[in-house]
């Protein structure tokens, strides 16, 4: 009797450590996990609080010896349900500074359901990810909107299903005097492991337009750049940048092609 009593002290012990280290988890294994998800390249700085609830910015990096440069402005705070250790999701993520409502990701431990929301993200802050675009040195309004989102996990592999709206508004370079460029509108359906991109102009004086995906990991983009008529000599030294000339017809173009 007396043996059965020391194994059960024995066993609330254990368990009451285990609960009190659970539920301290730092906030930093959420960074953790971030990066391992993008090689490193996107992390969280400044983390405060525990891994159910904290707050970061959320930055990127040239490479893994680099500080961290905030992607997005403002902090990003979060809250995990602890019916996550009983095969449950629920986290709740806000950024009033960035975000246009809150993020809410519920589901199970392989398929998430992600809540409409969008996001704004100062185009000038590209330039953490080095080249090319610390070279283009991006300028404008860029906001990412998405509907209803599922993702799920099949074995090595995230699989997406949704729609997500990219718009790039009055963008400008510093490779270039014209101001501004363009506003531009990146349409992209997921499917699964694969997506459809299509890239269109709203207004130029120089116009974009294309189509493309993502299918196994493996990103394709046939498309066009132009100048809006009237507009032929003014975009002569920026399209030659951009590329060689072909012909459609009398109309000369820059292909934009990646393969």
């Amino acid at each position: 009797m007396q043996r059965k009593t020391v194994l059960g002290l024995i066993l609330v012990g254990v368990l009451s450590v285990f609960g009190t280290v659970i539920y301290f988890l730092p906030a930093s294994w959420v960074g953790i996990l971030l990066e391992r998800q993008t090689l490193g390249r996107v992390s969280l700085g400044d983390i405060q609080g525990s891994f159910w609830q904290g707050s970061a910015f959320l930055g990127v990096a040239v490479d893994r010896s680099s500080p961290l440069t905030p992607l997005f402005p403002g902090r990003f705070s979060w809250k995990i349900s602890p019916a996550l250790l009983l095969g449950q999701v629920a986290v709740h993520v806000e950024n009033n500074a960035a975000m246009s409502a809150p993020l809410r990701i519920t589901g199970n431990l392989h398929t998430w359901q992600i809540s409409p929301a969008s996001i704004r993200l100062p185009p000038e802050r590209l330039e953490g990810f080095g080249a090319p675009l610390n070279t283009i040195g991006p300028t404008g309004k860029i906001n990412l909107r998405w509907g209803a989102l599922n993702i799920e996990r099949a074995e090595n592999a995230l699989m997406l299903v949704g729609n997500m709206h990219l718009e790039l508004q009055e963008m400008a370079s510093r490779i270039s005097s014209i101001r501004p460029l363009g506003s531009y509108d990146l349409n992209i359906l997921w499917r699964g492991d694969s997506a459809e991109m299509q890239l269109s102009t709203t207004v130029g004086p120089l116009m974009l337009e294309g189509l493309g995906g993502l299918k196994q990991g493996r990103f394709q983009f046939t498309g066009k750049a132009f100048a809006d008529k009237g507009q032929e000599e003014k975009m002569a030294n920026l399209l030659n940048l951009l590329g060689r000339r072909r012909f459609d017809g009398d109309k000369q173009f820059i292909a934009l092609e990646y393969k």
